[in-house]
């Protein structure tokens, strides 16, 4: 008989956005901050989901939004540079 593997639990991810380990209120993400903003895209240019990054629901929007701030004012690609 072949023995059973343990389940193995992963760490959550902490939420990139926490300061103190609390959301700072009102929650904004600069968009002009581009090397914070360029950690949540991928080389296709893409938003990272939220199961990668380790953000919550609240952070995330918020990066993303920023994210699409700094594209309309050229500050991060719409496309990847070939």
């Amino acid at each position: 008989m072949a023995k059973r593997r343990k389940p193995t639990y992963r760490a959550k991810k902490k939420d990139p956005l926490l300061v103190d380990g609390k959301r700072p209120r009102p929650l904004y993400v600069d968009y002009k901050d581009v090397e914070f903003l360029s950690r949540f895209i991928n080389r296709q240019a893409k938003i990272i989901g939220r199961r990668k990054s380790g953000c919550s629901a609240v952070s995330q929007r918020a990066i993303a939004r920023a994210i699409k701030r700094a594209r309309i004012m050229a500050l991060l690609p719409f496309v990847p540079e070939s």
